[in-house]
């Protein structure tokens, strides 16, 4: 989806070297470049995803869905179709109710129709769920349903949600009588407030980062399969968190937890839209219970627009105070949130509004203060973390923008106003105003590194000529951004009750090849490769002697998957951990191999692989491998030493981890048309440590597709009765090739003080920085005509609007 992926990337660091500048240490062994393990079966059309999942005597479900909004079912009938030849069930909300399954937990502490009971409460949502013999009898099927639908108001419009006398929309909750779901704050407010009113500028702008979807090229399904005769259930299903469906499953069908089986096969890219449960999931689970035979549920591309977690629908007013030379003193900001009619989001109760507070950014900044207003309306539901950590896109689009808000009441240079204000290397570690404590990082360096990549200066001279000559509209459009990443301590995560750490088990086979085995589930981002590398540096073995087996319950610890850039910042540690285990305790069996003390030995690690030897004598020595067959032999070890290398760890992080970067987007305006070109994009990201380049880059390059995307084409848009208007591929654009430049990537490194490896993760990050760069160089170009701002997608439609003076509002198709 991306451009060609020839390598421009400069580096700032030599990563195999010790840095004196930024501290990093040498590349350890294993780490480097290598082609993606897994891709072998891949690029052969090998993979196995749950499509593929055929079992026998299987059956096929299908969900009846609302084609309103906002209903009052008055009555199902589903005779007709219960009669249907080829028809084993037909389930309703009636059928579930009677089984107390007609409601399910949401990741957020909020409960949600599995199939609508009451009333239907947006578009889309499920009403019936029909089993067949074959996927087209089911669909054929749901005809013959009759559904006698009363409707009701829409409330389609969030700023409308907590109008007096709007419709509520959650009238299943005892006492509730609005749309208000919470308020949060975070910050300071009466320091900030006291700043505002001394300062000497200040500058406010209302803005929308509107709903997106992930659109995952694999749309979401599942096959269920309860052997009546063992009471276990086994369930297929693309999930980026395999254990927290485990236990959701047994909270919901009230089944022993030891008792149901998640295999996450093949995932076709999740982006945080496969994280929670889907109706879907639960009602192929019941027609499995019911007919006593598997049951595969898929749904198609609409249905996946439609129904599946949204993100963003941010409604955002952002105000800076600061002085003439441009040092900001203070920001604060007032959010309106778009949950959707049921509250979905994968975030804790402690944070409704996820990690919006890092919303000061990368700015050193004195007094902040923020407060974000939940509310319902009649869309899917939602606000899953879409590459964006936890509501971090959003908090990074608004600080952005605002910085060039702040640039042009100024009349300054975006550039040096960000320069003047960046967290300083020697801050670090860095409390924010909001009590977020940043890692590391070399903040200036980044954004130094960036600009002379682009060469800056050449590019505003040419720009002046521009405006001076009458040529085409060029836009220069920055970003900086600190992400926190890592979902793990419990003071920042806590979903439904479950503890944020991750387990990890490695096991060295007699003859040195070893298995690790990780909690954490794959949707595209190698783990089968980098985590291999990981063990292979610890313990001086190849990738390739490392087999990673990952998305089975059965098969694997306890972990909570992998979205918010877990992946590395805590499976990641917990591999580096389980490693150095086996590695101390091949160190006791050489010992005892060597007949020498275990505080005589030192490891080492060569071209011929790992190795424990005797201090001052290199000579005597054994392998990691010559270790692990000792280990499985008869060789008699000291008492208390255990044989076999194999050891077990559980991974708990102390903080998150903070990588960062700075963007540079060029583009070229038509003003004549309004048609957005972009024409370069400059990207340095510092992620710590990195362990396979290539992946990173690979990370890097889809992340700045998807900004691209969500800043110029994507938007999930509404008419005033609820009606979905971006429900398929012709209507919900996606960037291609065509619309995406040659990246041009740099790198620092800074890592994390705290990881063992000191890495910091990067799967989110350029979808984090890239939307508020295109944007800031989209009204960049715009500048000479007074347009402040316009809110995504900056279509050609937009633009051209915004020229006129009339921006267009974004988030509702009629207004």
């Amino acid at each position: 989806m991306t451009a060609e992926t020839t390598d421009t990337t400069a580096n700032a660091t030599d990563t195999t070297a010790t840095d004196t500048e930024t501290g990093a240490t040498a590349t350890p062994m294993g780490f480097g470049r290598m082609h993606r393990k897994e891709d072998a079966r891949f690029i052969r059309g090998r993979g196995n995803y749950v499509d593929d999942v055929r079992l026998p005597g299987m059956l096929h479900g299908a969900i009846l869905r609302s084609p309103h909004a906002h209903a009052r079912i008055l009555s199902v009938d589903a005779s007709a179709a219960e009669a249907h030849p080829g028809v084993k069930a037909v389930i309703t909300g009636e059928t579930l109710a009677g089984m107390d399954l007609a409601w399910m937990p949401t990741l957020s502490g909020d409960v949600q129709a599995v199939l609508a009971t009451d009333k239907v409460r947006f578009q889309g949502q499920e009403v019936a769920f029909v089993v067949a013999e074959d996927p087209y009898t089911a669909r054929d099927a749901l005809e013959l349903i009759e559904v006698d639908y009363e409707p009701l108001e829409p409330v389609i419009d969030a700023r409308r949600a907590l109008d007096e006398g709007a419709p509520v929309i959650r009238d299943d909750v005892e006492g509730r009588t609005g749309n208000h779901i919470f308020d949060w704050e975070a910050g300071d407010r009466e320091q900030t407030d006291a700043i505002f009113e001394r300062a000497e500028v200040t500058v406010a702008q209302d803005m929308l980062y509107p709903r997106v979807h992930p659109a995952p090229l694999e749309t979401c399904g599942a096959v269920a399969d309860f052997d009546r005769v063992t009471g276990k259930l086994t369930v297929w299903c693309p999930t980026q968190a395999p254990h927290a469906h485990r236990t959701l499953y047994a909270l919901v069908a009230g089944l022993p937890e030891h008792k149901i089986r998640v295999i996450s096969p093949d995932v076709g890219g999740g982006f945080g839209g496969k994280v929670g449960i889907y109706p879907g999931y639960v009602c192929a689970i019941v027609g499995s219970i019911a007919t006593g035979r598997p049951v595969k549920w898929m749904e198609d591309r609409s249905e996946n627009l439609m129904s599946t977690a949204f993100a963003r629908d941010y409604h955002m007013r952002g105000e800076i105070a600061a002085t003439r030379d441009g040092k900001v003193l203070a920001i604060r900001v007032k959010v309106l949130a778009d949950h959707g009619a049921f509250n979905g989001t994968a975030q804790p109760t402690k944070f409704p509004a996820g990690f919006f507070g890092v919303f000061t950014g990368s700015y050193d900044i004195r007094a902040a203060h923020c407060e974000v207003t939940g509310v319902h309306t009649n869309k899917a539901p939602g606000g899953v973390a879409y590459a964006c950590s936890f509501r971090i896109t959003e908090a990074v689009y608004l600080v952005e923008r605002m910085m060039d808000v702040l640039a042009c009441e100024l009349d300054a240079d975006p550039a040096e106003l960000r320069m003047k204000n960046l967290i300083r290397p020697e801050r670090f570690p860095y409390t924010s105003p909001t009590g977020w404590e940043y890692d590391s990082g070399d903040y200036p360096r980044a954004l130094r590194l960036a600009l002379d990549m682009v060469e800056y200066d050449k590019l505003r001279a040419e720009q002046a000529e521009r405006r001076r000559d009458g040529g085409p509209l060029l836009g220069i459009g920055i970003s900086f951004f600190t992400e926190a990443v890592g979902a793990g301590p419990r003071k920042h995560m806590d979903i439904l009750g479950l503890g944020m750490a991750d387990g990890a088990e490695l096991r060295v086979h007699p003859t040195g090849k070893a298995v690790l085995r990780v909690s954490c589930q794959s949707q595209g981002q190698g783990h089968e490769t980098t985590f291999a590398q990981i063990v292979a540096a610890e313990l001086g073995v190849s990738p390739d002697d490392v087999e990673v087996v990952h998305g089975d319950t059965d098969q694997t610890p306890f972990g909570l998957g992998t979205y918010g850039s877990r992946s590395t910042p805590v499976s990641g540690a917990a591999t580096a951990i389980v490693a150095r285990k086996v590695r101390e305790r091949a160190r006791l069996v050489a010992a005892a191999m060597l007949e020498a003390s275990p505080d005589d030995l030192e490891w080492s690690v060569s071209e011929a692989g790992g190795r424990w030897s005797v201090q001052g004598s290199a000579e005597h020595g054994r392998t990691i491998q010559e270790i692990a067959m000792a280990a499985h032999s008869n060789l008699e070890l000291p008492e208390g030493v255990e044989g076999h290398l194999d050891a077990v760890t559980v991974y708990n992080p102390p903080n998150l981890t903070y990588p960062f970067g700075a963007y540079v987007c060029v583009v070229d305006v038509d003003p004549g048309t309004g048609q957005v070109k972009v024409r370069r994009f400059v990207a340095v990201d510092d992620c710590g440590v990195r362990i396979n380049p290539m992946i990173v880059e690979g990370q890097i390059h889809g992340g700045l597709a998807d900004g691209i995307g969500m800043a110029l084409m994507q938007l999930m848009a509404f008419d005033e009765d609820g009606n979905h208007l971006g429900a398929s591929f012709m209507d919900y654009l996606l960037p291609t090739s065509m619309e995406c430049p040659s990246w041009e990537l740099g790198e620092t490194v800074t890592p994390s003080p705290h990881h063992p490896v000191g890495a910091k993760g990067v799967g989110e990050s350029a979808t984090v920085g890239s939307p508020a760069a295109v944007v800031n160089a989209v009204l960049d170009a715009l500048r000479p005509y007074g347009v402040r701002h316009a809110d995504m997608p900056l279509t050609p439609a937009n633009v051209w609007s915004a020229l006129q003076g009339t921006p267009i509002r974004t988030d509702l198709a009629v207004t």
